[in-house]
């Protein structure tokens, strides 16, 4: 664990996650705090009047990146996960069906 006044990037560096996605071929999807994080690390432009397709890439990235957020929130709504006392690998599948749930909702 990390200080609270620890920048996100800062503790993502030393936890290795942007090297690990680097090594693993994974893309994500990040807010613009996490810009320099890498080429894994899918970051908006940072400006208030962008144009064309600088400004479409930014929708399409917020439009990404909301599903992760929203589900995520009800994640954190949900006392089920609060109260939840069992294995690990059975939380996953329990947060699996509420991901679901929340998609088709």
């Amino acid at each position: 664990a990390l200080p609270g006044a620890v920048h996100d990037l800062t503790a993502a560096r030393a936890h290795g996650i942007p090297a690990a996605l680097t090594a693993d071929d994974v893309k994500c999807w990040a807010d613009k705090a996490y810009q320099g994080a890498g080429p894994p690390v899918r970051v908006p432009f940072r400006g208030k009047n962008l144009r064309g397709w600088r400004r479409r890439h930014n929708r399409d990235h917020t439009k990404i990146r909301s599903l992760g957020e929203r589900a995520m929130a009800t994640l954190k709504c949900w006392r089920l996960l609060r109260k939840l006392r069992c294995s690990t690998t059975r939380i996953t599948t329990v947060v699996r069906a509420v991901v679901a749930l929340e998609l088709t909702t």
